[in-house]
């Protein structure tokens, strides 16, 4: 161990905190000069030589591409064609004709179809979507951004089909399935109250919650439970997704049931007050219509998965296994050509949007677009994944994981999750934060004994609770409820609620493991 050595290792991620939180630089020239950085350090004072600094960047930047941005390109041209062929348009409508009530309209929207889009897309869209019907429903944006942010805290591990926690297991060399049994035990608590949280913040006190206890309670655990079976037992892609449908079902049912009562004045939507219900009425056909592209990813995704072995293994074996680093420790880096989520969500989403009416010329628009739209992500991931590779192969990350053994020893736990959530407020990324800390927490559990997948599972769940105070996702909020520069606002307000769940996390992470709850 080494305290200069851990000091230099620490300067790229101090550099991006600086230039993020304090220049306010944009994140894809703060993550480039982040690798530069980072590849200087590791030629100069860890002794890695220009061609393994190169490889190493290189296997990082590709890692990104495939499947990670892979995915995350996907989901999102799936999202951009609904909005082309006005799917999106009859989705809100749907949704917003349940209930007049501005709490239930909230587990619906942003617990339940939020956690879709977090599911589906991930990206800011679980915040921006949500955020942007309820508030054109009537309701007060700062808090309307606040409750979604809250809520969006624990569904990021399993976000964009699970991006997030599988990156962890492909940086880290754990097992996926493993890793995200733990990630689904550890967020289940915080899962199961932000939606609580949500609902006073959006009535400003627990006052709220009068009337609306049994919906609430009801709507979180049919997410939660859902959500902790399928991320248990079937892996990281689908918990979100198979807990939100099941969350939205069960939430309007309820909702429908409760129609007809009063609803107190300081909770009703503008189409209650102004005497105007919701008009929108959809044949079962053009309802189908307007859900097919998600309905067809979820299936895709279900019988390509190991739940079908039949077909998931023979679509698995279509790949390729290169090694790029040709340093010490090298591995290599296996692409999925065919049984990957982004190939599957693409093949969904065209499928859908034809049946929708799109052309081929316009979803090839759409995904011109979409890439165009997103090349700065693009170039961010990448320096990430880019800059992490580095600072794994050279050992810069295994010296701040040994500084942080001896000053912490077996407390470690009680931290691990605030490493995480530290990465996020820099990157505003669960992947990103899954990559830049990721091996780090590996290394680390293995120096006190502790059970690495625990410990990365910590990571994520802190990644998610980082996202509530980051200034991206704050932006990406306030901007879709047209509150450009309220973000100091939104900032001051939501921070309690990240105290609180990072100060949670902690105990979980350090109780847990002692009352024999990991899962190995």
């Amino acid at each position: 161990m080494n305290f200069g050595l851990f000091l230099l290792a620490l300067i790229p991620i101090i550099w991006l905190i600086i230039a993020l939180a304090v220049m306010k630089m944009p994140g894809y020239w703060a993550c480039v000069i982040a690798l530069v950085i980072g590849a200087v350090i590791a030629m100069v004072s860890f002794g890695s030589s220009g061609s393994n600094v190169a490889t190493a960047a290189l296997e990082g930047a590709l890692n990104a591409l495939w499947p990670i941005i892979l995915v995350i390109i996907a989901a999102l041209f799936t999202y951009n064609i609904t909005l082309e062929t006005g799917a999106m348009d009859k989705i809100k409508a749907m949704l917003a004709s349940v209930s007049t009530d501005q709490r239930i309209l909230l587990l619906i929207i942003a617990w339940g179809f939020g956690n879709f889009m977090e599911g589906m897309a991930g990206f800011g869209t679980a915040v921006a979507i949500p955020a942007s019907i309820l508030v054109g429903l009537g309701f007060d944006p700062i808090p309307t951004v606040v409750a979604c942010l809250v809520i969006n805290s624990t569904p990021t591990a399993f976000g964009s089909v699970g991006v997030p926690t599988t990156t962890m297991a492909a940086v880290t060399g754990l097992s996926a399935t493993t890793l995200s049994a733990n990630v689904a035990l550890i967020e289940c608590l915080i899962m199961f109250i932000s939606p609580i949280i949500a609902v006073m913040i959006l009535g400003k006190g627990a006052k709220a919650m009068k009337g609306v206890w049994g919906i609430t309670l009801v709507s979180s655990l049919a997410f939660t439970l859902p959500c902790f079976i399928v991320g248990r037992f079937v892996g990281a892609e689908l918990p979100n997704i198979v807990g939100s449908i099941v969350c939205m079902a069960v939430t309007v049912l309820m909702a429908r049931k409760m129609r007809g009562r009063e609803v107190p004045e300081a909770y009703s939507t503008i189409q209650q007050k102004d005497g105007k219900g919701a008009k929108e009425k959809l044949t079962v056909a053009a309802a189908v219509n307007a859900w097919l592209p998600f309905i067809l990813i979820f299936v895709i995704l279900v019988f390509t998965s190991s739940l079908v072995p039949v077909i998931h293994d023979p679509l698995s074996k279509v790949a390729s296994a290169v090694t790029i680093y040709n340093g010490k420790g090298a591995s290599p880096l296996t692409f999925t050509w065919i049984n990957t989520p982004g190939v599957l969500i693409f093949i969904a989403a065209i499928i859908g949007g034809l049946a929708q009416g799109a052309k081929g010329s316009t979803l090839g628009r759409v995904f011109v677009k979409t890439v165009t739209g997103n090349w700065k992500t693009i170039v961010t991931i990448c320096s990430v994944l880019a800059l992490a590779k580095i600072m794994t192969h050279s050992g810069m990350t295994g010296e701040i994981a040994a500084v942080l053994v001896a000053a912490t020893g077996t407390a470690f736990p009680l931290i691990s999750p605030l490493i995480g959530t530290i990465g996020a407020f820099v990157t505003g990324s669960g992947t990103s934060t899954s990559v830049l800390f990721g091996d780090l927490q590996r290394q680390t559990a293995q120096a006190i004994g502790a059970n690495p997948a625990w410990l990365c599972a910590a990571n994520e769940l802190g990644a998610g609770i980082g996202k509530m105070i980051s200034p991206q996702g704050i932006a990406i909020g306030t901007s879709a409820v047209a509150l450009a520069g309220s973000e100091s606002v939104v900032l001051r307000k939501v921070a309690k609620y990240c105290l609180l769940f990072v100060v949670l996390a902690g105990i979980i992470c350090f109780v847990f493991p002692m009352i024999g709850l990991v899962i190995h």
